[in-house]
């Protein structure tokens, strides 16, 4: 690839985007940055679970701003940008940036959150219910985001796929020539 793109790799808990986006970055040399890992250190700073800090931040908005800030200052190509909403971040900012979307049935991200966290599955069901429900709400209140209505570049289902399939499929979308590149 002559020019190293920006990519914004989003999802929800457990769909596979953090997986992807360390394989993307690994096949095109390119660095990753991820707003979930400011989020838990954050969160540990805090001495908190990622469900407690959840709900810290949806009553303390700068959480929110001052992650979503430092991600938005690492918007350069060649980089992988990851994180829930950080593609329809940088959109609204007019930031050009490769915009992924990793999803999964919910049954499938439980599962494999509680072979991560080493919990049951019903607890990780419940853990993730409570963190979606409250970014859904801090998403909404802080920036006017409905997570249902954003319209990513490429939508992939991991639900039945393996990582390195995932992967693949973002390099073929990635490599693909745009409009007004040479």
């Amino acid at each position: 690839m002559t020019d190293a793109p920006l990519l914004a790799l989003g999802g929800p808990p457990g769909s596979g985007k953090s997986t992807a986006a360390k394989g993307v970055a690994e096949a095109l040399h390119l660095t990753v940055h991820s707003a979930g890992d400011l989020f838990r250190g954050m969160a540990a700073e805090r001495h908190m679970s990622l469900v407690e800090f959840s709900w810290y931040a949806q009553e303390h908005p700068e959480v929110d701003l001052e992650i979503d800030e430092k991600m938005a200052g690492l918007a350069e190509p060649g980089r992988v940008l990851e994180g829930r909403l950080v593609g329809e971040f940088l959109r609204r900012r007019g930031t050009a940036a490769l915009w992924v979307d990793v999803t999964a049935s919910e049954p499938v991200r439980a599962e494999r959150i509680a072979h991560r966290d080493h919990l049951t599955v019903a607890e990780a069901l419940e853990r993730t219910r409570a963190r979606e429900k409250s970014e859904r709400v801090r998403y909404a209140k802080l920036y006017g985001i409905d997570l249902d209505s954003v319209h990513p570049d490429l939508l992939i289902d991991s639900s039945e796929l393996g990582p390195g399939e995932v992967v693949d499929r973002i390099l073929a979308f990635a490599r693909r020539p745009r409009a007004g590149s040479s």
